[in-house]
């Protein structure tokens, strides 16, 4: 199944070719190299590159999901109104944020076992996106744009994406700098937003789903930019009619931030500790 009405024939034959067009063939392919992270328990992630049968190049990321606990299943049931797999709902989601207008990876194919009662392996493949995550690469980004349009052109850019999301009803509870990825080009700055998984379109408490959001995203992202670019981030987001709740937002943001700070005190680590490469 692939994401798009016009799927690429040739990149689906090369997964064919690699076995992984099946959910027994992805759990047994063993190319490709393991990112380990920190609490993924059951999941494995793989990045790999496959070529086509046009001469192309892709590299793909492999998401694994094993057996799932019964009580994962169902907070997904709650959130989504529906039985579905961790593949099928990032699957989803990869759609619904591209309908937005979101950039993002493309969701190429994925698999899972039967869902009755629940599924109990399933799997997905995404496509890279250029550029690299903004957790490592911003502070250089303006330590070589040191003049202020760049800095404003790339957090407008932020506010674009963020408010894409939000207005569409949607939030992405994982809204950190490592899953904003920055490309530069000849044609300027372009931002993704990856790792949908999470993503939902929360029901009640709709605010404080977004201000979870946007505290993340002021956790992550380096002091060069919070300290410069925050509020006026914050001023084009709530936009003319929204501006005067600035300060309840901010303050709401920063109890947020304060707890995240505490959490990873408590654990023994630094401020940011999730700068690994998607």
């Amino acid at each position: 199944m692939n994401a798009d009405s016009t799927p690429d024939e040739a990149l689906l034959e090369a997964v064919a070719l690699a076995g992984l067009d099946t959910l027994d063939g992805a759990f047994a392919y063993g190319g490709g190299r393991e990112l380990a992270k920190a609490g993924l328990r059951g999941r494995r992630r793989t990045r790999l590159v496959l070529p086509d049968g046009r001469g192309r190049q892709h590299q793909l990321y492999l998401k694994r999901y094993g057996r799932e606990p019964l009580a994962g299943w169902l907070r997904r049931l709650v959130t989504y109104g529906r039985t579905c797999s961790p593949a099928r709902t990032e699957f989803g989601n990869i759609r619904t944020a591209a309908a937005a207008g979101i950039a993002t990876m493309e969701g190429v194919i994925f698999g899972e076992d039967s869902p009755r009662p629940w599924p109990r392996r399933s799997y997905i493949i995404v496509t890279a996106v250029p550029g690299d995550a903004m957790a490592r690469c911003f502070e250089q980004f303006l330590d070589s744009n040191p003049g202020r349009e760049a800095g404003e052109a790339v957090t407008r850019k932020l506010v674009e994406m963020v408010s894409a999301l939000h207005a569409s009803g949607w939030v992405h509870r994982d809204l950190y700098a490592t899953h904003i990825f920055l490309h530069e080009s000849d044609d300027g700055v372009c931002l993704y937003l990856i790792d949908l998984a999470r993503m939902f379109r929360p029901r009640w408490r709709r605010c404080r789903c977004r201000v979870k959001d946007l505290a993340q995203l002021r956790y992550s992202m380096p002091s060069a930019w919070t300290d410069r670019w925050w509020d006026f981030f914050l001023a084009e987001y709530l936009g003319p009619q929204g501006r005067v709740q600035a300060g309840r937002y901010n303050r709401a943001i920063d109890r947020k931030v304060r707890w995240m700070l505490r959490r990873n005190r408590r654990k023994g680590q630094p401020k940011w500790a999730g700068t690994g490469k998607k």
